[in-house]
């Protein structure tokens, strides 16, 4: 896998902890097991924009007061939604 930071094709998939603020601003969340890349070569570790792009999404069309302090990404994932898809973004 190609690094987008050094372009390193050392970079590979690991499932990482990230955290995130909910969209009312109200506090955040510790997410783990989030699909993730890191690089050996320059040490960089980040989420590509797709699962980015997921999580917000995700945490915009669900009850966010149901969720606890820290959550998977899968058990994040598999929370139903109000709605099917986000009529917010542009």
């Amino acid at each position: 896998m190609k690094c987008l930071w050094c372009e390193s094709e050392k970079a590979e998939q690991k499932g990482l902890t990230g955290y995130w603020e909910l969209p009312d601003g109200s506090r955040s969340v510790e997410i783990t097991v989030i699909p993730s890349v890191s690089c050996s070569s320059c040490g960089m570790e980040y989420q590509e924009d797709h699962i980015i792009d997921e999580i917000e999404d995700q945490l915009m069309l669900i009850d966010t007061k149901k969720i606890e302090s820290s959550i998977s990404y899968s058990d994040l994932m598999s929370i139903p939604r109000f709605l099917k898809k986000n009529y917010f973004k542009i």
